[in-house]
């Protein structure tokens, strides 16, 4: 069985709640260890707030030994942190750190096989420890990787973005030929080795209005996106595009396509949050390591309140367990059923 490490994230956030819901499900037991990463404390005091009598963990003493078919918490932190439901604290923001590096060292170490990260506030976490706009920026960091790609995921539904957490004005001087074949070969390397997709075929999106409309609105697509694209086809891959963001996905084209590669993020994550706003996950792909995440944030205004709901979080937890799964397989040659 895999161990699946899961970071609380902000406890003060919804992440504590949708992560003890989401451990009710038996068909995680029956294939796959969680392990928490976070706080023992944190955990029977949402257990308590929420009536979940029947959640039970056990405390991860040794580092490393995990019991199976168990929900395992590593504590993170041995003072008492001061819970806040749905407030903005610095205490918040020390326990997610504290939990996120835990879990990377663990997961360097191999302790655990996978890692699903629990909502953080991106502006109190900030810190001479964590100067990223997110987990994506932070993970890619910690495991040296070149470049990654955040790709929401939603049963057949896969949307990537080649510029995330950057300001609108800044998108058009970010997006070069260069990066779009970096992400697209991410992409489709992904998608065959973490999704067990044989020769995927990607849509690219335009960057401008009607792809610029011949250069009334903008150059992109003909100087740098369909440079990028041409690049990609004759390495053999089925890329095609670029399609104008409001035609392509109002016309339900995103069902012909294993992956679309939008340009920044509201052009992929509105449609994709749209389509798939409770079961979306948020996947990292391209790094040696396997992170994902539920496709929601903090939640502040329902933390506490026992009204989150937790199937992003399973969806996530068990997007891990597949892509480890596909991983293994691709390595070793193992058989569905092993």
């Amino acid at each position: 069985m895999p161990r699946i490490g899961i970071t609380l994230g902000d406890i003060n956030g919804i992440g504590p709640e949708v992560i003890i819901k989401a451990l009710s499900d038996n068909r995680i037991m029956n294939n796959m260890t969680p392990v928490i990463y976070g706080s023992t404390k944190t955990l029977s005091y949402y257990r308590k707030n929420y009536h979940q009598d029947e959640f039970n963990y056990m405390q991860v003493k040794q580092k490393g030994e995990t019991i199976v078919q168990k929900v395992n918490v590593v504590n993170c932190w041995n003072e008492v942190l001061e819970i806040k439901a749905g407030e903005v604290t610095e205490q918040g923001a020390i326990a997610s750190r504290l939990a996120l590096q835990k879990a990377v060292i663990d997961l360097k170490e191999g302790h655990i096989d996978a890692l699903v990260t629990g909502p953080i506030n991106k502006h109190n976490i900030q810190s001479d420890d964590f100067n990223f706009p997110g987990h994506t920026e932070y993970l890619t960091d910690a495991f040296n990787s070149p470049d990654s790609l955040m790709l929401l995921v939603s049963d057949d539904l896969r949307i990537g973005v080649v510029t995330s957490h950057i300001a609108l004005k800044d998108v058009a001087n970010k997006i070069t030929s260069k990066k779009i074949v970096n992400k697209l070969r991410i992409m489709v390397k992904s998608l065959t080795l973490d999704f067990g997709l044989q020769k995927p075929k990607i849509a690219v999106l335009g960057l401008n209005p009607h792809n610029g409309d011949n250069g009334l609105m903008g150059n992109e697509e003909a100087e740098i996106i369909s440079p990028a694209i041409e690049i990609l086809r004759e390495e053999g891959t089925l890329v095609f595009g670029p399609f104008p963001a409001d035609g392509f996905f109002g016309g339900n084209m995103q069902k012909g396509y294993d992956g679309v590669l939008a340009m920044y993020h509201d052009q992929g994550l509105v449609p994709f949050k749209t389509l798939a706003f409770d079961t979306g996950v948020n996947y990292t792909a391209g790094l040696p390591i396997i992170r994902t995440s539920p496709d929601h944030g903090t939640a502040y205004s329902i933390a506490g309140k026992n009204e989150a709901s937790e199937t992003s979080m399973r969806q996530a937890i068990f997007l891990a367990y597949d892509i480890w799964r596909n991983r293994r397989k691709a390595l070793i040659g193992i058989d569905d059923n092993t």
